[in-house]
């Protein structure tokens, strides 16, 4: 059973980058955290940690270019939860990380399957698992975030990312409408700055043909430009603390 102080994390992409490193660092904080974990594969490591700090931790291996089952399954599973000790959880947080840039090509020369897998991971599978996370949670008493791992990209354009900008600039606007309905949850989409993963090593190992900017993500990565998976999770971690949470739907961690 939850203690009255609990508080359970939901995570997508919890298996490497960013996401692995919210998940280590979420589960470091001790017992009060519950830990849903949602990736294309588990990590045996995370149970571990787990163990040692006295957290849980729930891994579920989903393929979110899928999300309608995603989302079902998350509905079903907090609706259990809330007939057993939702209600007990002080917080109630959705953190949707999972996304993909795919190969970077102009949109005439791209894959029809992979633009749709894109936009089915960036984007629908965030809208619907964030659906489905307001409808279980919204008898509970305690506080309820959705907080999006948006991109500048979202908000400037670059030319071979059409399907990673819709994605983010999609999610950063359905942010923007969740915010304004009633409910009680608080919701926000934030760019967590650029972050030395493995998107990055796509970004720069791409078609200098295809992608013009290539040469941009060198240059970041040559002037240690890019922030650790360990220090980006812990700013946006922070950001789930702010008393401001909420008030601005749309956000950049480097903005403060």
């Amino acid at each position: 059973m939850a203690s009255a102080a609990a508080s359970l994390f939901i995570l997508t992409g919890a298996s490497r980058g960013m996401g692995r490193a919210m998940a280590s660092q979420l589960l470091a904080r001790g017992s009060g955290v519950q830990l849903l974990c949602i990736s294309r594969r588990t990590d045996a490591a995370l149970e571990a940690e787990a163990a040692r700090a006295g957290s849980q931790v729930v891994q579920w291996s989903l393929d979110l270019a899928d999300p309608v089952p995603a989302a079902q399954q998350l509905g079903q599973w907090l609706a259990g939860l809330a007939g057993l000790d939702g209600a007990a959880f002080g917080a109630a947080t959705l953190i949707n990380n999972a996304g993909t840039v795919g190969d970077p090509a102009p949109l005439a020369q791209a894959a029809l399957p992979a633009l749709s897998q894109a936009l089915r991971v960036g984007l629908e599978a965030p809208l619907l698992l964030t659906a489905a996370f307001l409808h279980a949670t919204a008898g509970w008493a305690g506080r309820r975030q959705v907080l999006n791992i948006s991109s500048g990209l979202g908000r400037n354009a670059m030319g071979s990312q059409a399907p990673y900008c819709a994605a983010k600039a999609g999610m950063d606007h359905f942010s923007r409408a969740v915010a304004l309905e009633s409910g009680g949850a608080r919701i926000v989409s934030l760019a967590p700055g650029v972050i030395d993963t493995d998107m990055q090593v796509q970004l720069r190992s791409a078609d200098a043909a295809l992608f013009p900017d290539r040469g941009r993500f060198e240059k970041l990565k040559s002037e240690g430009m890019l922030d650790s998976p360990e220090s980006a999770a812990r700013k946006v971690l922070a950001w789930l603390e702010r008393p401001d949470f909420g008030d601005q739907p749309v956000a950049d961690v480097r903005q403060g």
